[in-house]
Order: C-alpha cells, then sequence, then structure tokens
C-alpha cells in the first residue's frame, strides 16, 4: 500500500475528512478539514481560511492546529466554565485532571499516578532538572546538540548549587551518525560521579533521532554495582518522538520523560506532562507548589505532606488553561481512531522518507538528517549550497506557498517536519520548490 494510501485510509478510520474536497486540500486532512471546518459554531475569519488552505505547513511541530474533536472538547469545557466557573470546577477539576493523567499512561503504558500534568516540556524540564538530587561533586552530562531549554535548564542549577554539567559530542556531522557510534559516545562520557544523562530523543537542530534503547543498555551497565542514590538517570526531553514514534519511555528503558502535547501529537496547547520510573521520583521533588488534596490537607494540619503519588505531587498548582487541560484525553482517543501510534508512525516515517528522497536527489541540496528510520523520525533538514537558510525559507513560503522553518541553533539548517497533516502532494509540492529556488 502506498504511503498516501496508507494515510488516507488512515486519516478516514479516524474520521479526519469527509469528502474529495478535503482529500486534495493544499493544507493536508487535519489542516484543511479537521483545523477549518466550514460546521464550526465559530469559524475562523474568511481571510485566516484562505492562508491555511493555500499554504502546504510542514510545521506543525512547533505548534500544531487543534483537530475538531479538541477544538470541540476545549468549548465543551469553555462554555461549562463560563456558565458556572465555581460549580463545574468544583464537581470536575479532580476527575477532569485525572482523565488527563490517565490519558497519557495509557498512552505510554504507565500507571497514572507516575504522570505529572504541565504546560510544556520546557516547564516540564525546568521542573526536573531545578530540583534533582544532587551531591557536591555529582555531574550531570547532556549533549552540544541539545536544545535551549535542556541546556538553559542545566545551567541555571548549575548557578544555583554550583552542579557539574558536562557536554559532549555524539557525532560530528548528523548525516554521518550511526547507532553504535552515539552509543560508544555515551559509554566513554559516563564517570563514577556521573548521575543524570541529560538527551533528547529527536534533535530539533538535525533531526537526529537517538536510539534510546542502546543507550539506556549503556547506562544499565554503567550503573551495576553502584547504590541507589549513584545511579544514572537516564532524562530525556522528547517531544519530537513523541506522537510520532510507536515506542514509549517505559518501552525504551528511559527513566524520565517529558514532553508537550501541542506539537506532533496535535494536542491541546499548552498542555505537557512529565512521566518517571518509581525509582527515578524519589530522585525528584518539587519546584512548584502542587494542589492535591492530600498535600494540602497537610497544610492545614500543620504537617509535611505524606503519601501524595508522585506524579500529583509534581504536578505544578495554581490555576491553569483548565480547558485545554481537560481535552488532553481527546486527542489520545483521536489517535487511537486513527489506528493508534502504529499506524501514525508508519504514516509519518512514510512522508518523512519520502522527502528525504525528493531533496537528495536536487543538485546542491544536503540532506542533514538520516535516511536510516532508526535514526530519524519525522523532522527532516537540509542545506541548500549557497543560500541562507532564513532566505530559503522566506521564499518557500513568499514565492511557493510551502511553510518550513529554520533551526533555532549556532549552526543553521531548513527544517521541515511532514505528518499526518499532510498528503504526498504537500511533499513534493515542497520538494519542487527547494528544487526551484536552488535552481535560481
Amino acid at each position: 500500500m502506498s504511503g498516501e494510501s496508507t494515510r488516507r485510509q488512515l486519516l478516514v478510520r479516524g474520521g479526519a475528512i469527509t469528502g474529495a474536497a478535503a482529500l486534495g486540500a493544499a493544507g493536508g486532512y487535519v489542516t484543511a478539514r479537521e483545523v477549518w471546518d466550514e460546521e464550526d459554531a465559530a469559524p475562523a475569519p474568511a481571510s485566516a481560511k484562505a492562508r491555511e488552505r493555500d499554504y502546504v505547513n510542514l510545521t506543525t511541530f512547533l505548534l500544531a492546529s487543534h483537530p475538531r474533536v479538541v477544538r470541540e472538547a476545549i468549548e465543551r469545557h469553555r462554555r461549562a466554565l463560563d456558565d458556572n466557573t465555581a460549580l463545574y470546577l468544583h464537581e470536575n477539576e479532580v476527575p477532569l485532571d485525572d482523565a488527563a493523567r490517565a490519558a497519557v499512561a495509557d498512552y505510554i503504558g504507565a500507571e497514572p499516578n507516575q504522570v505529572a500534568l504541565t504546560d510544556s516540556t520546557t516547564m516540564g524540564l525546568g521542573l526536573v532538572y531545578a530540583r534533582l538530587r544532587l551531591e557536591p561533586g555529582d555531574e550531570v552530562v547532556t549533549t552540544e546538540h541539545d536544545f535551549y531549554a535542556t541546556h538553559e535548564s542545566l545551567r541555571l542549577r548549575e548557578q544555583l548549587d554550583h552542579a557539574t554539567v558536562r557536554r559532549i559530542r555524539l557525532y560530528e556531522t548528523p548525516e554521518s551518525a550511526s547507532v553504535d557510534a552515539i552509543a560508544t559516545a555515551v559509554s566513554r562520557a559516563l564517570r563514577p560521579r556521573t548521575r543524570c544523562l541529560a538527551l533528547t530523543w529527536v534533535h530539533s537542530s538535525s533531526g537526529v533521532k537517538l536510539p534510546l534503547r542502546e543507550i539506556a543498555d549503556v547506562v544499565v551497565r554503567a550503573n551495576r554495582g553502584r547504590r541507589a542514590p549513584e545511579r544514572i538517570l537516564l532524562c530525556v526531553d522528547g517531544v519530537h518522538g513523541f506522537g510520532v514514534e510507536d515506542a514509549s519511555p517505559v518501552e525504551l528503558g528511559v527513566d524520565v520523560f517529558v514532553s508537550g502535547c501541542h506539537k506532533w501529537l496535535f494536542g491541546p496547547r499548552g498542555t505537557g506532562f512529565v512521566w518517571a520510573a518509581p525509582h527515578a521520583w524519589e530522585r525528584l521533588a518539587p519546584t512548584i507548589p502542587t494542589f492535591d488534596s492530600g498535600a494540602y490537607v497537610a497544610w492545614l494540619e500543620g504537617r509535611a505532606p505524606t503519601g501524595v503519588p508522585p506524579g500529583r505531587f509534581m504536578t505544578p498548582g495554581g490555576f491553569h488553561s483548565f480547558e485545554h487541560r481537560w481535552a488532553l484525553a481527546d486527542v489520545f482517543d483521536f489517535h487511537a481512531r486513527l489506528g493508534g501510534r502504529g499506524r501514525v508512525a508508519q504514516a509519518t516515517h512514510a512522508s518523512a522518507a519520502r522527502l528525504k528522497r525528493g531533496l537528495a536527489e536536487i543538485r546542491g541540496v544536503t540532506v542533514k538528517t538520516p535516511a536510516d528510520q532508526s535514526l530519524s523520525a519525522g523532522l527532516v533538514c537540509a542545506e541548500v549550497a549557497g543560500r541562507d537558510p532564513g532566505e530559503v525559507v522566506d521564499r518557500l513560503r513568499n514565492e511557493h506557498k510551502v511553510i518550513a522553518s529554520v533551526t533555532p541553533y549556532a549552526t543553521r539548517y531548513v527544517r521541515f517536519g511532514p505528518s499526518v497533516a499532510n498528503t504526498d502532494d504537500d511533499v513534493d509540492a515542497a520538494i519542487r520548490a527547494v528544487a526551484a529556488v536552488a535552481r535560481e
């Protein structure tokens, strides 16, 4: 079955498309039909509809549009909150928070009480690295390839209590990365005082996907003979693999996993989570007080909280954009109707592979993301000889109506992220547009 046929069947099953117009829309199945639906109670302005449908958007990995089911859930909760805020909050905050937590846990194969709810990947990383238990002389190992959110969270921790943070390099060029070389680089970097290995599953700088299972095996070997407080925790920013890959942090042997839900998953904006294995939660502590009733009652009684499950204890308290958080469960139902993790991964990888093949055939274009699916996910990065990435992205948008992005790193590439919101026609349009820019 072709990639196009697979995606078409997948999205029809999910109720994402109805009719030939949606199938042929330039914005893809989800963005053309699910995002701008004529039957919406509050449709977008006509100008916005035209913009969405006229462009090929290959950047939903930055911040995704809401599928119809998510929009409807948000609106349902918003209306109820506006009708009677106090009553709806009183009756529903706990069960709806629990439903969101349970949906995340079910998707990754974990226990709900091991899941903390956050607003973003960045918030989760900050919470994890701010209060990770470290003794004087302990170190955190991260990489030169990681994103600002990891580097800055660790810099702030280093500044606070002089924790040692060391960066390593896993590969010289992304296109030359290999599983063995990455695992070897990690193995050589781990020292007796290493307590945390802070990595990113899929590098947004290049599209390289780390072989987490092999890295986890390296960490297991390094931990042999160590006492529990001395064991290395494998902590992962997973946002560009979550909602793409047919694998969970539990299956991959990760200790702590942080992700937002508003990128590849197409979840509500402003939602995310932290999951940790039980032994890892023992070495983490909250930064922001929880509003869990167990902790609140302990405060009323003048004692320290005990027995609060770790995921709840780590979930920041305060008031949130509840209508978005409570719509989180609906996006997991949406993915299940699309066929689940396996079908979504198959479609996304097929689009990324098609794009990489097409770009590689263009004279003057170098694909930086590995062709091997074991080392890549949905992100595809490339450089065009003699062209500044910003210029390329501007011309793709202004002259060819293809939306890409520039990697926000010191080394800059043109970056695409084909997803289940895109068709083969979208991918081919992007290839033609890059070819046109590269020729001129």
